[in-house]
């Protein structure tokens, strides 16, 4: 049995994942873990509106729950209470799980540092099809470098998300960038300029798009395009069940969901 605690666990992401765990036989959420501001009862399955976890404890402190859980998973969507968490979940042994976006290169290489304690998977998507897309882009790249091809990525996301470009669109752009040899990043386009060894990232916000990124690679008289589209958060919060499941009994060390999936 693998023993999660939730932090984020009444954000969208959250509620998900409370709601998927009572599907599995072998997984069960213990604890919840959120900011003092949106708790309104520290009754999980209360404030959840979740019967079936009525009598687990919500809390805004991670170390009052540690103990009872196996596996800490991370959607707080606040990369600095992230990387907190992180701290006190390897240090105290415990595995986790996170996919919170938005972090510094200074904070990831933080988030790095601390899995020489306990086991720490990080992914900017959860999601199988996503994971499969970051592998065909580096395929892809890996072909068309020095084929005269151009790419670019463009990324929707629903109007409530925080962070732009997406933690996948940066994945991607990580992942092109290197593979083709590109010697700059633009973010958005405007202004008067011929384009150069480049890659370019465009952010779209607005109602309720879950998330859709889509990699064109732009040739002359021909033109390649990946896409990946979300319809349901059920998926993220899936993958990230699967991740848990997968890390509880892993040795410390830095994973992805490559790692889980065997990409």
């Amino acid at each position: 049995m693998t023993r999660a605690i939730v932090c984020g666990a009444l954000g969208r992401m959250g509620r998900s994942i409370l709601r998927l765990s009572l599907e599995y036989s072998d997984f069960e959420v213990v604890a919840g873990v959120e900011n003092p501001n949106c708790i309104r009862s520290f009754d999980l399955g209360e404030a959840s509106d979740i019967p079936q976890l009525k009598g687990l404890p919500l809390t805004s402190s991670l170390e009052e729950v540690l103990p009872l859980g196996d596996v800490v998973i991370e959607f707080s969507g606040n990369p600095t209470a992230a990387v907190s968490h992180t701290k006190l979940s390897t240090l105290a042994k415990k595995a986790i799980v996170i996919g919170t976006t938005g972090f510094s290169p200074q904070e990831v290489e933080e988030i790095k540092s601390y899995s020489q304690y306990a086991p720490v998977l990080l992914s900017p998507n959860m999601s199988l099809g996503v994971n499969l897309l970051l592998r065909l882009a580096q395929i892809a790249g890996r072909v068309l470098k020095d084929k005269n091809f151009d790419v670019e990525i463009l990324e929707i996301h629903h109007r409530f998300k925080k962070d732009a470009p997406s933690g996948t669109a940066l994945k991607l752009e990580e992942i092109l960038f290197k593979e083709m040899n590109l010697e700059k990043k633009v973010y958005g386009r405007e202004g008067i300029g011929e384009r150069s060894k480049e890659i370019g990232v465009m952010a779209l916000r607005g109602g309720d798009v879950v998330g859709e990124h889509t990699i064109y690679f732009l040739g002359f008289g021909e033109r390649l395009e990946l896409t990946h589209r979300a319809s349901s958060r059920d998926i993220f919060a899936r993958g990230a069940i699967e991740a848990s499941r997968w890390i509880k009994d892993k040795a410390p060390g830095f994973y992805s969901m490559f790692d889980v999936l065997g990409l």
